[in-house]
This record gives C-alpha cells, sequence and structure tokens, in this order.
C-alpha cells in the first residue's frame, strides 16, 4: 500500500472514530427524560452529570494532546475506547446521581478527551498538505456533525424499543469499535514527509511563544463562549422544546437538523478557511450566532420555529472547529497542534461546564432559560468583537 493509500485510509478512520465518539457524546441530551423518570435524578442532577463531562473533557485535553504528539495517536485512542466503554458500561450498573457523576461524567469525559478531535485533528494534520489543511478539518469535523445526525434518532429508537441499560449496552458496542479503529491511526511513517510538515522548532518552543501570544488567547475566549453555547443546547435544549409543548417528533427533527446542517456549514467554512481569513469568517460566524439566539428570543416557540432554530444554529454549530484549529496550525504549526489545541479545547471545555450546569440551575430557580438565551446573545457578541483585531500572523522561530 503506498503511503498516499495510508494516509487516505488513516484520515477515512479519524472520520469514523469522530462520527462514533462526537455522534454519541451530542445524543447524550437525549436521555435527560429517561434518567429522570427512571431514577431519583433532578435536571440540575443531569446537567450536572453532563457539565462534569464537559469539564474532564477539557482539563484533560493539554495532557492528551501532549501524550499524542510524543507517543502516538494510537495508543491514546486505544486507552479512550477502553474509557469510554467502561463509562457507558457503569451506566447499567448504578441507579443514582453520583453513578452518573461517576461513569457519564468523569470516565465519559476522560474518554472524550481521548478519541475526538484535538487527537484525530492532530493525526491528521501530520499527513495533510497545509493548503488543503482547512477543508480536510472541516470535513473530519462535518463528519462528528453528521454523526450527531445519524445518533439521535438512532437513540430515540432505541429508547423507545428497549430499557435504558440495554441502550448503553448497544452504546459499548459502537465505542469498541474506536479500539479497533486505532490501531491504523499511527503517523510515524509519515514523519519524514516534508511536504505536510511545517518547518518548526520544538514542542516546547511552541509551547513558550504561546503563553505570551495575544491572539492565541483570543482564541481561547472565543472557544469558552463556543462552548457554553454548545453544552447548553445540547443538554437542554430537548427538554426546552418539551416545555414548550412542541411535537416529540418535531423536537427529534429539530435536535437532529443541527448535526445535519453542520456537516454543510463545517465543510463550508473549513473550505473557505483556505481561501480566505480564518480570523474574518471567526468574527462573522460569532455575529451569526447573536443573530440567531436573538431570533428565538424574539419569536414564538413553535414547530415552525423550533425546526428553524435547528437548521440556523446548526449551520454555525461546530464551524468554529475547523478555522480555530487551523488558527492554531497557522501561527504555530503542526507539530505542536494536539497540544495547543488541547488548551484551546480546555477552555472550550470549561465554556461548556458553565453552559451544561448553570442551565439546569437557572431553570431550577426560575422556571425557564430566558436568562441563558439572552447571555448567549451577548457572549456571542463579545466573542466576535475580540477576533476583529486579532494576531493571527505565522510565527517565525528563527527570529525568537
Amino acid at each position: 500500500m503506498s503511503m498516499r493509500q495510508q494516509g487516505n485510509l488513516l484520515i477515512l478512520f479519524g472520520i469514523l472514530i469522530l462520527v462514533i465518539s462526537m455522534g454519541m457524546r451530542q445524543s447524550f441530551g437525549m436521555f435527560g427524560t429517561s434518567f429522570i423518570d427512571t431514577y431519583d435524578i433532578t435536571r440540575a442532577n443531569f446537567g450536572l452529570a453532563l457539565a462534569i463531562q464537559h469539564l474532564l473533557f477539557g482539563l484533560a485535553q493539554p495532557f492528551i494532546g501532549y501524550l499524542s504528539d510524543k507517543y502516538g495517536y494510537d495508543k491514546v485512542l486505544l486507552v479512550g475506547s477502553f474509557l469510554y466503554t467502561l463509562g457507558l458500561f457503569l451506566v447499567t450498573v448504578f441507579s443514582n446521581a453520583l453513578g452518573l457523576y461517576i461513569s457519564v461524567g468523569f470516565l465519559v469525559g476522560l474518554a472524550l478527551s481521548a478519541t475526538t478531535y484535538v487527537v484525530v485533528l492532530g493525526a491528521i494534520a501530520k499527513i495533510v498538505n497545509p493548503n488543503k489543511r482547512g477543508m480536510v478539518f472541516g470535513i473530519a469535523t462535518a463528519a462528528a456533525s453528521f454523526g450527531m445526525f445519524i445518533f439521535v434518532p438512532i437513540t430515540k429508537s432505541l429508547l423507545s424499543h428497549f430499557e435504558l441499560n440495554v441502550v448503553f449496552y448497544i452504546f459499548c458496542l459502537f465505542t469498541l469499535i474506536i479500539g479497533f479503529l486505532s490501531f491504523f491511526m499511527k503517523t510515524s511513517q509519515f514523519d519524514n514527509n516534508s511536504n505536510n510538515i511545517d518547518n518548526e522548532e520544538s514542542i516546547s518552543k511552541a509551547l513558550y511563544c504561546s503563553k505570551t501570544h495575544s491572539g492565541y488567547w483570543r482564541l481561547n475566549i472565543g472557544f469558552f463562549v463556543c462552548g457554553f453555547h454548545v453544552a447548553f443546547i445540547m443538554t437542554h435544549f430537548p427538554t426546552y422544546l418539551k416545555d414548550g409543548k412542541i411535537d416529540s417528533e418535531i423536537a427529534t427533527y429539530a435536535f437532529a437538523l443541527i448535526g445535519l446542517l453542520n456537516i454543510f456549514g463545517s465543510f463550508m467554512f473549513g473550505t473557505l478557511a483556505d481561501k480566505f481569513s480564518k480570523r474574518k469568517l471567526l468574527t462573522g460566524l460569532y455575529f451569526s450566532r447573536a443573530f440567531i439566539f436573538a431570533l428565538l428570543i424574539i419569536f414564538p416557540l413553535t414547530n415552525t420555529t423550533a425546526l428553524l432554530f435547528g437548521i440556523l444554529i446548526g449551520f454555525v454549530w461546530l464551524a468554529t472547529v475547523p478555522l480555530t484549529s487551523g488558527l492554531v496550525a497557522q501561527i504555530f504549526g503542526v507539530k505542536a497542534l494536539a497540544t495547543l489545541y488541547g488548551i484551546v479545547f480546555l477552555f472550550h471545555q470549561l465554556g461548556s461546564f458553565l453552559g451544561a450546569w448553570v442551565g439546569g440551575i437557572v431553570y431550577e430557580k426560575t422556571g425557564s432559560y430566558d436568562i441563558i438565551w439572552i447571555a448567549c446573545v451577548f457572549l456571542s457578541i463579545l466573542a466576535a468583537i475580540i477576533h476583529i483585531n486579532m494576531d493571527d500572523k505565522k510565527i517565525e522561530y528563527k527570529n525568537l
């Protein structure tokens, strides 16, 4: 098998890993009602469990990224597959809030850090030519959204036909597939392919430079906002639609449409990133989010507006990923991409922790999510503004 064929196979398997890992992760909101009805668990308990998951997902990312860059993406993915399977299996053993915090929260959170963007995009970046990196990152991100599109209806169907424990046994089979695919994610054979690796310094040098780089810290703040949006919607949107008396079929379609439309959005923004300023694209994307959230607040919640929101927010749902990761690679190169993007993703997950947790708390205190929707508007505007004049020029290590 030629090097090109091996590279294409690695990209394909990386995409399949993202479909499975992110697809299941983004369907967890569908379990909220089942957990609340089956166990002694409140919305706040469920929100906190997913908040813990988001937090561990983020806290582990810099370390996972460093281990991936240093020891190999295949090894990290294999360990992640094991943790994912263990976490899902333990859901069937525990039946209270503490068990949910340990299984879906702690273990699945760690597993996600080792089976998603930081690891997979880090591996792909090592074999893809820099002038095609944005497009390939966009395709990989779109794959994760496709996972959401297919796993949301799959989850709904499984929950309507099987007991809760059986659904998680089936999910365990999917996570074991990630372990199998990890054996094909080695990148060592591409290390001497100078066409795909930028001329750059060591990981430690890139880390040193990132500490004082204003553009890098603006990316961290922007991704924090993105995480807040995504986690709040992913955790509470299904129950928000239920509270609004939206037909359950329509609610499922609205949630699934987020994943479907982001397939197109991620691919489009990823492709545009190879031709236009990633910084300007990110600015426009965050302003678009503010407009979409404002529309949801202004117009009454109906079947039509629920579907329209799913379509619009879906188009910009994870389109931040190819742009943000692409900017990290553009500024610092790919040698330390998994490490530096892992730190950025940590901030994303800190935002996710607050989005999932505070969303539940606000609902318990006020009986609605209105305050959070308003906060989403203002956070979007903030994220857009800080990217306007961001320093996105490539670092010249030889001049340091």
